[in-house]
């Protein structure tokens, strides 16, 4: 057997380099690249490695660890989950700043490699710098916090681990059903230890999606339920998009009679304009898409994972006599909410559900209800988004402010938004042109994710127009990769919106639980943040506008610019878009606890 003696370090980057991924009939590496925050625990071995193979796997710097994760993470979604990045990072805390967006990763379902450096396998010289002492367990590192937010963990205290351990992570990286972050925690002195590793471990592998096909007793339950259905409903989730089933889904909702709602995740799977597209659904979803929900007595669900955002809190779904069918790859999804289980990738899984059920049509009378409602809902959002009246002085709402926003996007335009009030106003109101272009991380709704986000999906789509749409409160939280995109030559168009705080959850509080303000918006004394110079200082251009209008032009402004272009606007904390909704389960007490007593019995729990 011909052997290569690398070092542990070496030997990790050169297999990853060699693997491919099939897209659009063609060969591209799978990994787009390392992120690497350089540190005691990861310069000496990783370091080297990378500098090595720099050509075949290049490496990116960021400026915080959480963040380049976050990058990570953005690059994966934009790419469908089939191509991705690694991040490596020091021992200690640059390490345990990739924690969170770990989280981010595994609940959404997306793939990103975690490389953080570890104390020493061998113990000599410990404790260590950075290093977290447990008293009871001398096998505990911090980087056993990876584990509940990870697919697949190991650590690798020996090289030959490798030859085990990187072949598993790169399955689950890889796998519909399993998809999730995978971490490889590094001991510093494992990484630079050499090892005679077989020749065949470098070799060129090319990954393909997998696309497994429903089993057939499965496939025959779900069509007789949906025969007997008089007012079916389907729920598209971001499944669809990783199946690059959207044309699959309009097929069949088009053939088949059978109104679109659609999860955060899955927004954009059909144009907004699509005769069978209902819009948003749940506790962020239009008046549409909810009312059918309300009635619908057979429900599809395809690709989602079901949240409490999409189900009103399992309170939506009213009709009695309620059928739900969940179409999933995963086994772990298919099998919630009491449902008939179809495990099976989305976009074969909708296929052979149709062959299945040729010449079966949902009744006439509830397509004509549908197209009602959308025609109805179309003219809510007309209203929500349109600019102030002239001579108006109020602050525009976040509606407003997202509405010039969707008009200067263009085809080209890629939208990116994560927590706090702009997600719910984009899950309602955002007119999303095709499944490509509206990226949000609602999942975990982690703030700070916006900006870095933005980075990873213009690296991942380095054709597009990259808009960010982040809050201040996101903004003040993480803001670092500003300079990253400047260094990186990585142009976004940012839109800060300043409503003095945490406007989103002000509203949850006052409005939503009847209690009093407290902590989230600034007082009087507030300070004076000058978002726009702060953004200059790290080498963007910035401006602030003065109101829709003044958005509008900044926009153009924007688009011409060559690099990053931060455009800052007030907007208004107290305003929301009312129409739509539905109920979200937030524990009350006091004068609202009565209300919450009767909406929580509409629940349902199986």
């Amino acid at each position: 057997m011909k052997t290569i003696r690398l070092t542990t370090a070496e030997a990790l980057v050169r297999h990853l380099a060699a693997q491919q991924t099939e897209i659009d009939g063609g060969n591209q590496p799978l990994f787009g690249g390392v992120f690497a925050i350089f540190g005691h625990g990861n310069v000496a071995g990783m370091g080297p490695a990378l500098y090595q193979h720099r050509r075949a796997l290049p490496t990116f710097r960021a400026h915080n660890e959480q963040a380049m994760a976050h990058a990570a993470i953005a690059f994966a979604k934009t790419n469908a989950r089939r191509r991705m990045m690694a991040c490596t990072t020091s021992t200690g805390p640059g390490a345990t700043n990739m924690v969170t967006a770990a989280a981010v990763a595994h609940v959404n379902r997306l793939p990103v490699l975690f490389l953080p450096g570890d104390i020493f396998a061998s113990r000599r010289p410990d404790p260590v710098l950075q290093q977290v002492e447990d008293f009871a367990d001398s096998t505990l590192s911090a980087n056993d916090c990876f584990r509940p937010v990870s697919r697949y963990y190991d650590r690798i205290t020996r090289p030959e681990q490798l030859l085990q351990s990187l072949p598993q992570a790169l399955r689950v990286l890889t796998d519909p059903a399993e998809c999730g972050p995978a971490t490889l925690a590094m001991p510093q002195d494992v990484q630079a230890e050499a090892f005679d590793f077989p020749a065949a471990f470098f070799k060129e592998r090319v990954r393909r999606l997998r696309r497994p096909g429903p089993d057939p007793a499965e496939l025959v339950e779900a069509a007789a339920a949906l025969k007997h259905a008089r007012k079916p409903l389907i729920v598209a989730g971001g499944g669809v998009k990783y199946s690059l089933a959207e044309k699959a889904l309009g097929d069949f909702a088009t053939a088949h009679g059978i109104p679109v709602a659609e999860t955060q995740a899955g927004k954009g799977s059909l144009a907004w304009d699509h005769p069978a597209n209902m819009g948003a659904i749940g506790v962020t979803g239009s008046s549409a898409a909810n009312e059918l929900a309300r009635e619908a007595d057979l429900v599809l669900a395809v690709g989602t994972r079901l949240s409490d955002f999409a189900t009103g809190s399992r309170a939506l779904f009213a009709n009695p006599k309620l059928t739900l069918v969940c179409l999933n790859v995963a086994g772990f999804d298919a099998g919630k909410h009491g449902g008939l289980s179809l495990v099976a990738d989305a976009r074969r899984g909708m296929k052979h559900l149709s062959a299945t059920l040729e010449g079966w049509h949902a009744p006439e009378a509830w397509a004509q209800k549908s197209k009602r409602l959308s025609a109805d809902w179309q003219k809510t959002v007309d209203r929500a988004t349109a600019p102030p009246r002239k001579g108006s002085n109020q602050l525009p709402s976040d509606a407003q402010v997202l509405g010039a926003v969707n008009r200067a996007i263009g085809r080209d335009g890629l939208l990116l938004a994560a927590a706090g009030g702009l997600p719910g106003e984009l899950h309602k109101l955002w007119r999303a042109a095709d499944s490509t272009g509206y990226h949000l991380e609602y999942g975990y709704s982690c703030m700070g994710y916006e900006i870095a986000g933005g980075l990873g999906a213009k690296m991942a789509a380095p054709q597009r127009e990259v808009f960010v749409l982040v809050g201040d409160g996101s903004y003040l939280m993480m803001n670092s990769e500003i300079a990253s995109s400047i260094a990186l030559k990585q142009k976004l168009i940012i839109v800060v919106v300043d409503n003095q705080g945490f406007g989103c959850i002000h509203r949850l509080q006052t409005l939503g639980c009847g209690l009093d303000p407290f902590n989230n918006l600034w007082s009087d004394a507030a300070p004076d943040i000058d978002f726009a110079a702060h953004a200059k200082s790290m080498g963007a251009e910035a401006e602030k506008v003065d109101g829709i209008a003044g958005l509008e032009q900044a926009l153009k402004r924007a688009r011409n610019a060559k690099r990053t272009y931060v455009v800052v606007i007030d907007a208004d904390p107290q305003r929301g878009t009312p129409e739509g909704g539905a109920w979200w389960d937030v524990p009350v007490s006091g004068a609202k606890r009565a209300e919450y007593d009767k909406a929580r019995a509409r629940q349902r729990l199986a």
